[in-house]
């Protein structure tokens, strides 16, 4: 661990809290605005004894991931929104077979193509699971470098406590951005055995590792096994931050660069006597739904504000049920929502209430 604040990038303070937490094994493919993700894990592997491969596509990249992580390695890819696409049906068969592997998403404005800007419209993608069949991935959502550092090196953690696919969803603001970074050890699980690895050792041809299940009722079998998994992340992992909520006026909800341009619009509102409070949630999925209701059982208003066309609103009115208002101010297309049109929605709001 480093007690000393390094100024850094979100992209890099990722790569070197990765290197930090054991992956040896990196496979992307360069795509803007995560392109130096990519570079730092050029450097830095060599440098830790690990293996860097720029693939020939994004389809390669995920399925090198799935070889890699079959061995027990820790392995990690990263890309950007129309590269994440690419790689769908690849983490689905991760998922399929419980692979742990890190995903790092740094998105930008789409659909398609899209442009370069900072965007969060990958939230359907990444929580309601953007490839085929019925699987999750954890999702963490940084709102800066340090978290950017801190929930790369956690979800190794998380990857191989669960056998699951964890990705880190991170905006292209938080990505390019600078902060001072303290490195610092992700909470340490007392890990199962990877007894389900390739070792290639004699004697082992019958192990295997597949997310192909033919016979019947195999496969449903396999899906409930998934189910119980999901349920237990969902009752252990859930994670926010609540920011001056008691006795606000009303509850911003946002992450990432939203939630950032949230806390600054609060500040303002205090100064015409609104409070505004704000709960952000750190897992989007499991998605902290427990905290959502709760204050909607309090009667607090909730203001969604993401950077996109309103994509996570969906599940904060699934979280509230009716019980207090819910609005919404949003900005597809890359950018952030201006803090004006957060106040004045929530004076409308808050009248409306």
């Amino acid at each position: 661990m480093s007690s000393s604040r390094i100024l850094t990038s979100g992209n890099e303070a990722a790569g070197e809290a990765a290197a930090r937490a054991g992956c040896r094994l990196y496979f992307g493919y360069p795509i803007t605005p995560q392109n130096e993700l990519t570079a730092y894990m050029a450097k830095r592997m060599p440098e830790v004894g690990g293996v860097f491969i720029q693939a020939e596509s994004e389809l390669a990249a995920i399925s090198m991931c799935y070889g890699a992580a079959a061995t027990g390695g820790r392995v990690m890819t990263s890309s950007s929104s129309p590269g994440i696409s690419l790689k769908m049906e690849g983490i689905s068969y991760a998922a399929g077979a419980e692979l742990p592997v890190v995903i790092i998403n740094v998105m930008r404005g789409g659909p398609g193509l899209g442009n370069i800007e900072p965007a969060q419209g990958d939230y359907f993608q990444a929580t309601k699971g953007g490839g085929h069949g019925d699987y999750r991935l954890i999702v963490l959502a940084p709102w800066g470098p340090q978290e950017f550092a801190d929930m790369t090196g956690e979800a190794f953690e998380l990857a191989d406590f669960y056998r699951i696919p964890v990705m880190v969803l991170a905006d292209g603001l938080v990505g390019q951005m600078m902060e001072p970074v303290v490195f610092r050890d992700p909470p340490r699980r007392e890990l199962p055995p990877k007894d389900w690895a390739l070792t290639g050792a004699e004697g082992r041809a019958a192990r295997r590792v597949v997310s192909f299940y033919i016979g019947a009722g195999v496969l449903a079998e396999h899906c409930r096994k998934l189910r119980a998994k999901y349920d237990r992340i969902e009752s252990c992992e859930t994670r926010w931050a609540e920011t001056d909520v008691t006795g606000a006026d009303l509850a911003l909800v946002a992450y990432g660069t939203s939630a950032r341009v949230c806390m600054e619009a609060a500040r303002l509102a205090r100064q015409e006597g609104m409070k505004l409070g704000l709960i952000r949630p750190q897992t989007l999925w499991p998605f902290p739904k427990a905290v959502v209701r709760r204050r909607a059982e309090e009667g607090m208003p909730m203001l969604v504000v993401e950077m996109s066309q309103g994509q996570m609103v969906e599940d904060v009115r699934l979280a509230v049920e009716g019980r207090a208002p819910v609005g919404f101010v949003g900005r597809g297309g890359g950018g952030a929502p201006a803090i004006a049109e957060i106040l004045a929605a929530a004076r409308a709001l808050r009248k409306k209430a």
